[in-house]
């Protein structure tokens, strides 16, 4: 089946330290010239996402929050895939001493350290909402929300199937949408784990890997 998406992953995957090259844009550019879309997968906040990436209206749709958000570039539209965080879970967090934490429309994120402190005060509060690990970094959702549900949200908006989806990343809260698309991919700096259960890896890292991807799938055109 003909390549028609390509969903990707922001930090580690495009971007190095929250800048994308500007050869990886031409080629994301390229890509939607060809015809296909582009989606985003991230765990950031849109206000954090943007702040960093000025041409992320490039994307047909932008999955962020790590799925509890979808966002429209070309509308503006934004529409919430979660519930929002109780104020009693965060005000727990806070005064536990969690810092840094962030609060989004649907998603608490902070940092690996605090997972124990996190879990206890999860079971505490009797909370359905789990932990999602990204390379350090720990976000925490209702269970039931991640970035394959997300996925699953913008190819409905979409009309399109995820085996007509290519997919890269680099870290552990990839594989749950990767694991949807029709070519699973990594770039060379993702994690082992991701390496192992993904069907290409890329020669290159982060954008370079991206760019490859791209030209192999745009070769089917030729």
């Amino acid at each position: 089946m003909k390549l028609r998406a390509l969903a990707t992953d922001y930090d580690g995957t495009l971007a190095w330290h929250g800048t994308v090259e500007p050869s990886t844009c031409r080629a994301l550019e390229a890509f939607k010239q060809s015809g296909r879309k582009l989606i985003m997968v991230t765990g950031r906040e849109l206000h954090d996402l943007f702040g960093v990436f000025s041409q992320a209206n490039m994307f047909d749709l932008i999955v962020a929050e790590n799925g509890a958000l979808l966002h429209f570039p070309e509308s503006r539209h934004t529409t919430p895939l979660s519930p929002p965080p109780p104020p009693e879970f965060v005000e727990r967090l806070r005064e536990e001493g969690v810092r840094p934490l962030s609060v989004g429309h649907g998603i608490v994120a902070t940092q690996e350290v605090y997972r124990g402190v996190i879990e206890e005060v999860i079971n505490e509060l009797m909370l359905n909402w789990h932990i999602i690990l990204n390379k350090g970094a720990l976000m925490v959702l209702p269970i039931g929300v991640d970035k394959a549900t997300g996925l699953v949200a913008a190819l409905q908006a979409l009309q399109l199937s995820p085996a007509e989806v290519a997919g890269v990343g680099d870290a552990e809260n990839d594989f749950a949408f990767l694991q949807l698309c029709g070519c699973s991919a990594a770039v060379d700096n993702a994690i082992p784990e991701l390496k192992n259960r993904v069907k290409l890896v890329t020669h290159g890292s982060r954008g370079a890997g991206v760019e490859e991807l791209i030209a192999k799938v745009m070769a089917e055109d030729k």
